[in-house]
């Protein structure tokens, strides 16, 4: 590329993080932006001033700019649907980019948060290597990026992925319309939702959870009480893990990938469960492809999405039509 530097941003529902990368992956500098309450060009305002902060670190010797957004990038369009920043349901991210740096010379790559994970991982974490695997985002929302023959699955309309509309349950309630079934019960979000559904029924069991302010519950929360034996938070998890794991069998027999990665803030905490996980998973899944599927951790864990946007940067500045490197083109 000829340069020595790439910017990477990771956009998420709370804050954007941004860092100065080298060629071969080193992190040079880090930065970290709450969103607080902004919205619409007031997030957009807000990563163009961070991408502005970061390429003067490096002064001339940017070669390339990656974006990681939440939700769906329409690349054809360079428009963002991000439901959980107000404002953002087609917002012109690539186009504000583009006038933002106009003169500089610098060209500036996005893709899905699902996506850079995944290429993140492929990159420089535990899908090295690898050219079927997909990682499970559990975050705020819950999402996939796949990687099929070595190839980004998008879907027709850059969708694929969505995983937190995958229907693990019956009978369909309205509640699952926005957020879709599996991501209502197992995001982060829905770990607090299930336990104040829970905490609200007449025959809810006494919980540590009481104490706390029931309508401001956090998936933290529900992990800090299931380590002190709380009924409810046990209830809850116990749940969460039937839902990981049947995702994961689903996963497996659709795509019959080498590894599936869980990641994202949910895991963290949740990682002492993957055991638990492919256990149920077994009981659900295509055997031969269960047996052959291995179920691992984030090795770069919060980091993933960035790595996977400087990747970007790095092999694909323009465009979001690529593959992680050592795959196909």
């Amino acid at each position: 590329m000829g340069s020595n530097f790439v910017v990477a941003l990771d956009l998420g529902g709370t804050k954007l993080a941004g860092a100065l990368l080298t060629a071969d992956g080193t992190v040079m500098q880090r930065v970290s932006r709450p969103l607080l309450k902004a919205a619409g060009a007031e997030v957009g305002a807000l990563v163009v001033e961070l991408a502005r902060t970061l390429m003067s670190e490096a002064g001339e010797a940017v070669g390339g700019i990656g974006i990681c957004v939440p939700g769906i990038y329409h690349a054809q369009q360079g428009t963002v649907w991000a439901p959980n920043i107000p404002g953002w349901d087609d917002y012109p991210l690539f186009r504000e980019m583009q006038a933002a740096l106009k003169g500089s010379g610098v060209p500036v790559a996005i893709d899905s948060d699902r996506a850079c994970c995944i290429s993140g991982e492929v990159w420089r974490g535990a899908a090295r290597g690898c050219r079927d695997a997909v990682f499970l985002a559990v975050g705020t929302g819950i999402g996939a990026g796949i990687l099929v023959d070595g190839r980004i699955l998008r879907g027709a309309h850059d969708i694929a992925g969505a995983i937190g509309w995958m229907a693990l349950t019956q009978p369909f309630r309205e509640v699952y319309g926005p957020c879709g079934d599996f991501e209502y019960h197992a995001s982060g979000e829905g770990l607090a939702r299930v336990a104040r559904d829970i905490l609200a029924t007449d025959a809810a069991p006494r919980s540590l959870l009481r104490s706390l302010e029931v309508e401001h519950l956090t998936a933290r929360d529900v992990f800090a009480a299931y380590e002190a034996g709380d009924p409810v938070a046990e209830q809850v998890i116990g749940q969460a893990i039937v839902y990981w794991g049947q995702a994961t069998a689903n996963i497996v027999s659709l795509f019959n990938p080498e590894k599936v990665l869980f990641g994202g803030g949910v895991f963290g905490p949740a990682r002492r469960f993957l055991e638990e996980i492919r256990r149920e998973a077994v009981r659900w899944a295509q055997p031969i492809s269960m047996r052959l599927a291995s179920i691992e951790p984030s090795a770069l864990g919060n980091d993933a999405p960035l790595y996977g946007a400087a990747f970007l940067a790095l092999h694909h500045p323009g465009t979001t039509a690529y593959a992680p490197e050592g795959t196909k083109a």
